[in-house]
């Protein structure tokens, strides 16, 4: 049974159809012109230099971090550690160990529910290779102190904002203060590419690498002159000359003809999440039984967060069940305190923490779905349940 407040709804009209016809049509369905034309266009609406498209927001990442070793931004051999939130989704963390970083864990702030710069800023220490920061469920960190605080300390910085993409910090896009930035086009996020990812960066180097990565580490696709290896001028030898450890990391020509379309409507679906932000908001002045997340700076607003307060008196196993029995979808926040999973015998990290703001998390919070069209009906189930179940009601 379809629910009728859903977490996740399509954004796509005959516009998108019509684009896959047009590539079925041509036969063409590996990476091609589409692709490049979308890393482009989505480079250029978001101010950055240059966009590497990858087949999802995972890849993204993995991209980003791999570029952190094999390019100049490469921190020395002593320096392996990554600052990262305890509160995100499992391809923040994967992609770093992947590449040979050792995780450092800090707590989250439980209002903004991002890193705060205070407890990144003391979690640096002598092995300190960068900093993750993440940008959860479209709210922006505190973008700028963080950067400065990377560049004092010789240390890069990446930004996932696979959740985040139109929120801006000071007026400048979030996934563009970092070294390098990721975005997903996965079907629950913004824009949706059935699957999909991009990096961007204002760096001609990483763009390169991150290139050479994505296609099995090879020269194809870089120029004559480029930052990873030079070419040898023999066409058929440059064309499977391998020199990077990389991956097929690619993207179908299908969903870079579906991207573009998709970037047209990103101001207007941006739009509307916020104006029901606004709407959301004003319900939960009247329901202080619960914490939802205070914006930092232009939230494009992925979810809506709900922290039950008092758990003491209610726990969110009730409210979960509530919830889906009145037909409306929800999740935990993100995948909550991730250090509370047990992969994580298998991630190297430091010596953990105490994280009392992401454990509130990990057992009292959840969210629900936000979506580019006008949820009013939406919102009055989520207000009569939540107010029943604040007085008591089964």
């Amino acid at each position: 049974m379809d629910p009728k407040y859903p977490l996740a709804t399509s954004s796509w009209d005959k516009a998108e159809f019509e684009a896959m016809q047009k590539v079925i049509s041509s036969g063409n369905f590996t990476m091609g012109d589409k692709v490049r034309a979308y890393e482009d266009t989505f480079a250029k609406l978001l101010g950055a230099k240059f966009g590497v498209m990858s087949n999802s927001g995972s890849s993204a990442n993995l991209l980003a971090a791999l570029a952190m070793r094999y390019s100049s931004f490469a921190p020395p051999d002593e320096k392996d550690e990554v600052i990262v939130p305890a509160v995100s989704w499992s391809t923040t963390y994967y992609p770093l160990t992947q590449a040979g970083f050792k995780l450092k864990f800090v707590d989250i702030d439980l209002e903004t529910l991002n890193a705060p710069v205070e407890n990144i800023a003391s979690a640096i220490g002598p092995r300190t290779a960068g900093i993750m920061v993440v940008n959860l469920l479209g709210n922006p960190s505190q973008l700028e102190e963080i950067r400065v605080l990377a560049d004092q300390n010789s240390i890069f910085m990446i930004e996932d904002n696979c959740e985040s993409l139109g929120a801006q910090y000071n007026g400048k896009y979030a996934g563009t203060y970092g070294d390098v930035g990721t975005f997903s086009s996965f079907f629950s996020h913004h824009i949706s590419t059935m699957e999909g990812g991009v990096t961007l960066t204002d760096s001609l180097e990483l763009s390169q690498v991150m290139t050479s990565l994505r296609a099995h580490g090879w020269t194809r696709e870089l120029p004559d002159e480029n930052y990873v290896f030079p070419k040898s001028g023999d066409e058929f030898d440059d064309l499977f000359r391998f020199v990077l450890p990389g991956y097929n990391l690619r993207p179908l020509e299908l969903e870079g003809a579906i991207g573009l379309e998709q970037l047209k409507k990103v101001e207007s679906i941006v739009s509307g999440r916020r104006r029901n932000a606004q709407r959301f908001k004003e319900i939960m002045k009247d329901l202080p039984e619960f914490a939802t997340q205070k914006e930092l700076g232009q939230s494009s607003w992925f979810g809506f967060s709900l922290i039950i307060k008092n758990p003491e008196r209610r726990d969110r196993s009730q409210l979960v069940h509530k919830m889906r029995k009145n037909g409306i979808d929800v999740r935990p926040i993100v995948a909550g305190n991730f250090t509370r999973n047990p992969v994580m015998v298998h991630l190297p990290h430091a010596d953990l923490p105490p994280l009392p703001n992401a454990d509130s998390v990990h057992i009292n919070g959840l969210f629900v779905g936000n979506h580019h069209y006008d949820m009013s009906t939406e919102f009055e189930l989520l207000s009569e349940t939540l107010t029943d179940f604040a007085n008591g009601s089964a």
